[in-house]
């Protein structure tokens, strides 16, 4: 897997600082660099204008106090005031990424109504650096500088879209600080595919199985098989009755067919090791035939992966699917729902008030299972405490289907041989650059599939 972006909480941020003058920087020298780094890029972005600084009581308005002595050395007009009125440029450093308060909205609304630029400090004020969410209102920033790593804010809605633009600029903080950080928070990125040798077959490169959904619905479960396919499968073969079989065939070349009437018959055909990876619930149907399905192949060891329908099967009984992954749990299982399918499955945690990531931290270990929480914010989260948040989705991918292709992707990647956090990463992030590849309009989830490729 490439290496991916370390996110800091603000309590870590805190900590980095620490550790940062405990190895020989000062508190003033981060202040001054921070400061600078501020002033700096705005003046990459604006011509010289009537600017305000907005200063809050921590070092958030310290940074901005400084960034106001560099601006007014080159030229700027700037004051320190609270008053906004003919401001050109407003720069918000009243509070950041640590405020444990409500931020007022009178405030909010007389900054975001100004009409002009806003360039915050850290995170713009209001926005809680952990979860993403305001504390009561929130400046929306055009651009936002933080310092030495992004935090949870900048990147979960509805953080990313009141930070504007985010530019994480270098204070000084040796990276050196990271390891006693003990950090599992990363950004999703770029990622590092399996390969193979002049010697590779293609039962090397694995058999991924799909699952087919009924005769009237087969198209869910042909797209995630065509994604397996694309992404590197060795082999796809779609299970399932002979009149879903028929209706794929005149619609398949490379993917096979095989019969499975029943769970038992797919637990059997499953007895081969080299079907090693199988996704189960595009399109399966709300049943019990779909549980007995889900428990065969958990049972056959293969790496899994169980999406839409089959998790809502279990949606009255989430803890016979738990219990039923923890029987064999050194098997590889990926659960992706929304946010829909996440309340039916972990209903305590689909109201409560942590982050995103850390509900899915806490369902990823009550599962025993990796969970892909979807949304333009998608969330991946391991039992062992890692979780990444993706942000390359475009708004585009909420489209019929889309979820089908990234089931098909983790689960194609699953059987090249991937471990399961690594393999849902990747898939999450390589599903969200085939839609930018593609661009806006009009994406399908067909036209998603031709835009599917490789990373470094």
């Amino acid at each position: 897997m490439a290496a991916m972006t370390e996110l800091l909480t603000p309590a870590q941020m805190y900590q980095a600082d620490a550790r940062a003058i405990a190895a020989g920087l000062t508190e003033a020298q981060l202040i001054e660099n921070a400061g600078r780094a501020v002033a700096e890029e705005i003046t990459r972005r604006y011509g010289a204008r009537k600017t305000v600084v907005l200063c809050g009581p921590g070092n958030n308005g310290a940074d901005g106090k400084v960034a106001a002595r560099y601006l007014k050395q080159w030229g700027w007009p700037v004051t320190i005031a609270d008053d906004i009125e003919g401001a050109e440029l407003i720069i918000d450093a009243l509070y950041g990424a640590g405020l444990n308060r409500d931020f007022p909205a009178a405030l909010a609304d007389k900054i975001n109504t100004a009409g002009v630029p806003i360039v915050s400090v850290d995170v713009p004020s209001g926005l809680d650096g952990l979860t993403g969410h305001p504390r009561g209102s929130c400046v929306k920033a055009e651009l936002t500088i933080t310092f030495f790593r992004k935090k949870p804010a900048h990147l979960l809605l509805p953080g990313r879209m009141l930070c504007g633009e985010v530019v994480v600029a270098d204070i000084g903080i040796p990276a050196t600080v990271l390891p006693d950080l003990k950090i599992q928070l990363f950004q999703n990125s770029i990622p590092n595919l399996p390969t193979f040798d002049s010697a590779s077959h293609k039962y090397k490169r694995g058999h991924a199985v799909i699952v087919s959904g009924g005769k009237f619905n087969t198209g869910a479960s042909r797209l995630a098989a065509q994604a397996a396919l694309k992404i590197g499968a060795g082999l796809v073969t779609i299970a399932g009755h002979p009149d879903e079989l028929f209706i794929h065939a005149a619609h398949t070349t490379a993917i096979m067919l095989a019969q499975t009437n029943t769970a038992l018959a797919l637990g059997m055909f499953l007895n081969d090791a080299r079907r090693n990876a199988v996704c189960i619930g595009p399109a399966a149907g709300v049943d019990s035939e779909t549980c007995a399905r889900v428990r065969a192949i958990l049972a056959s060891g293969a790496a899994t992966v169980l999406d839409a329908d089959a998790l809502t099967s279990f949606a009255q009984n989430p803890a016979e699917l738990f219990a039923a992954i923890a029987e064999r749990p050194r098997r590889p299982v990926i659960l992706t729902p929304h946010e829909g399918e996440f309340a039916r499955l972990f209903k305590t945690l689909a109201t409560a008030p942590e982050a995103k990531h850390e509900r899915a931290l806490k369902a990823a270990k009550s599962a025993g299972a990796i969970i892909i929480l979807k949304g333009a914010d998608t969330v991946i989260a391991s039992p062992d405490g890692r979780a990444a948040i993706n942000c390359n989705a475009p708004p585009s991918l909420a489209t019929a289907g889309s979820g089908d292709v990234l089931a098909g992707l983790a689960t194609g990647l699953l059987a090249q041989g991937m471990p399961a956090f690594e393999a849902a990463c990747a898939a999450v992030w390589l599903h969200g650059e085939a839609a930018n590849r593609h661009g806006a309009r009009p994406l399908t989830a067909e036209t998603l599939l031709d835009h599917l490729g490789g990373a470094g």
